[in-house]
């Protein structure tokens, strides 16, 4: 038997749990501001040097970004989501590309073919916010397709498959090849058939609806490429749709 003391943990490990809970559950998504160092100070009840050795804990595994003048952001939802968007950020966006149709066509077919009713109702909502979403501003688009495609992952019932996606969501979705502008077709084919596809258990519909929206985006991502003229093809990430 094993009698070996365990040493108490440090206090800003207990605090980087506290705040690595709270960028997992979504009190601070990606993309958003953390509360200024005097407020977690004040919050936790720690000192201000045990906050800023768990706030640089999480800067250094790419969960948080400071930003000169502005405070601390959220990068990624945890170290997992870190490392792959760090790879996928260097892969060719074509590649890129492939990943996220093999990731979105497999899980449309088990979400097809598993049919749970609460999936389909949150699959139904998000594409209801996605199909307004088409007449509004760039930001809004991008967040409610990024919201739609990771539903459709979610629906599979498969955890292990949700955070693979979600940690690649932005690098799969949201960012395109650096200084190519993003030109979105926001009538992109596939959303609505994907969906009614799960809905009627037709697995082999449901896939193919996700490799017609794939196709279209290659086919974007292609014309964007070969505007900015040659050697673009191998920097960044996919394009969204």
């Amino acid at each position: 038997m094993n009698h070996a003391i365990v040493p108490p943990r440090k206090v800003s490990e207990l605090v980087v749990e506290r705040l690595s809970e709270r960028i997992a559950c979504g009190e601070w998504p990606v993309g958003t501001r953390i509360p200024p160092e005097p407020e977690l100070v004040a919050e936790l009840g720690v000192g201000r040097n045990t906050v800023r050795e768990a706030v640089r804990a999480l800067e250094h595994a790419g969960v948080l970004e400071p930003r000169r003048g502005d405070g601390t952001y959220v990068r990624a939802a945890d170290g997992l989501d870190a490392a792959l968007v760090r790879r996928a950020r260097t892969a060719d966006a074509f590649h890129v590309l492939d990943v996220r149709a093999i990731l979105e066509r497999g899980a449309a077919r088990a979400a097809a073919v598993r049919q749970d009713p609460d999936a389909i109702t949150r699959l139904d909502a998000a594409l209801a916010v996605q199909t307004q979403s088409r007449d509004a501003d760039e930001d809004a688009f991008q967040a409610a397709d990024v919201a739609f495609h990771a539903e459709v992952v979610r629906a599979a019932g498969n955890p292990l498959l949700a955070d693979l996606y979600d940690g690649l969501d932005h690098a799969l979705v949201r960012t395109y090849p650096s200084g190519i502008r993003r030109r979105h077709d926001r009538d992109v084919p596939g959303h609505e058939e994907v969906v009614a596809a799960i809905r009627a258990g037709d697995a082999a519909a449901a896939e193919r609806a996700v490799t017609a929206t794939i196709d279209a985006v290659r086919a974007q991502l292609v014309e964007a490429v070969a505007d900015e003229g040659p050697g673009r093809r191998d920097r960044g990430a996919g394009a969204g749709a």
